[in-house]
């Protein structure tokens, strides 16, 4: 797992429309018209934790890059805000459909969750949608266990809630 780096536009904009049919945003944040240097630069800023405007919280970004394919992502938040608490969790990843059912959602949830301790992050939330089997499975895997499953405050489908260490 690596950085976004300025040289990955067309990747992870490709990505972001892939992963548009699920109604999961592969690049947080990333709007059409954003120029891609200051996405680059507002993923930067997150993770240092500088100018953040409510209710982001710091957070590390990184793409899961197998060769010269990135085959997911993941999203690292370093503290959670009353939303992440209540059904969006410290980490959110994907895996683009062309990859899945190979093994990398478990890696990559294993290493973010090595991500998340470097930030003194002790246990980890984890959730997904409540009908997402596949995802529960890998949380499971990975050391979650089911605290409860709850509305989404937002609207959104309802979420398993998974604590990890």
């Amino acid at each position: 797992m690596r950085p976004v780096r300025r040289s990955d536009e067309g990747v992870v904009r490709s990505a972001h429309r892939e992963l548009e049919a699920d109604s999961f945003d592969f690049a947080i944040g990333l709007r059409p018209d954003t120029s891609w240097s200051q996405y680059v630069d507002q993923l930067d800023l997150l993770r240092r934790a500088r100018q953040l405007p409510a209710p982001w919280v710091p957070a590390t970004f990184l793409l899961a890059v197998v060769g010269d394919d990135v085959v997911g992502r993941t999203s690292i938040r370093h503290e959670l805000n009353e939303y992440l608490l209540a059904a969006g969790g410290h980490i959110g990843y994907a895996v683009l459909p062309r990859f899945r059912r190979r093994g990398f959602a478990i890696e990559i949830l294993r290493q973010s969750l090595i991500v998340a301790r470097s930030y003194d992050v002790g246990r980890v939330l984890v959730t997904c949608d409540e009908d997402n089997e596949a995802s529960a499975r890998v949380i499971t895997r990975c050391g979650g266990v089911l605290e409860n499953v709850v509305d989404d405050p937002e609207g959104g489908p309802r979420k398993r809630r998974y604590w990890i260490g």
